[in-house]
């Protein structure tokens, strides 16, 4: 596929930007881009342009506030690309799906769908909110991060299977099986979360498994663009 090299090369810069907490120089981004100090000027002016990028008087480059104006559209739009994937995932387990994300210590659910049948529910709303290390969302979201050695069993079964199931953790009777996302950067902010189900006891937990890492990856999929972390 054909890509636009001055656009590649803007991207690149912005990542490259984004990365360095003591932001960078254009020489620095002349080396990166592996172009004269010439190009990375006109690069940068660029972005300076479009606010992308900000300049300090002793001339290091930090990103500027026209990327919060792009940050502040991605949940949104994360919702959207996730609402209909969850809505499938729901009626195929019929089970409540959900997609949630980290926020410091907590797992909040950010996406919810319920299936249209069924007579006995699990509730769970957007908003939900409960520590990382309780119920499968959480427990899958931590299974994403790299191996330490202080790590819940729960969390290294996770890492190992590529999915974790809970039985009464948040809900008595509720068995709830998550998989994590990719972990993705934004602006330098790592963003993690989880697609799952729950329902009660007569969930079929092989199934259910399956049709969560199936979601997991069309979504992984979806976000494509987005920069993998590391």
């Amino acid at each position: 596929m054909a890509t636009l090299q001055t656009l590649d090369r803007g991207l690149k810069a912005l990542f490259f930007i984004g990365a360095s907490e003591g932001g960078v120089s254009v020489g620095e981004i002349a080396s990166e881009l592996g172009v004269d100090r010439a190009i990375a000027y006109r690069v940068v002016s660029t972005l300076e342009e479009n606010r992308l990028v900000s300049r300090l008087a002793n001339g290091r480059l930090f990103l500027g506030p026209g990327v919060l104006r792009l940050e502040s559209k991605f949940l949104p739009q994360f919702r959207v690309i996730a609402q209909k994937r969850l809505e499938r995932l729901a009626e195929q387990a019929g089970a409540t799906a959900f997609l949630s994300m980290a926020e410091g210590k907590d797992c909040v659910a950010v996406v919810v769908a319920e299936p249209q049948d069924g007579l006995i529910r699990v509730g769970y709303k957007v908003g939900s909110r409960h520590p990382l290390t309780q119920g499968a969302a959480g427990i899958a979201i931590l299974s994403s991060r790299p191996e330490e050695a202080g790590d819940m069993e729960e969390v290294r079964e996770a890492r190992a299977k590529g999915f974790s199931l809970t039985r009464g953790a948040l809900q008595k009777g509720a068995v709830g099986v998550a998989s994590p996302l990719a972990r993705t950067v934004r602006s330098g902010r790592t963003i993690e979360a989880s697609v799952g189900v729950v329902a009660m006891e007569d969930l079929d937990v092989e199934q259910a498994r399956g049709l969560v890492q199936d979601c997991a990856e069309t979504i992984n999929l979806a976000l494509g663009g987005v920069e993998q972390s590391a």
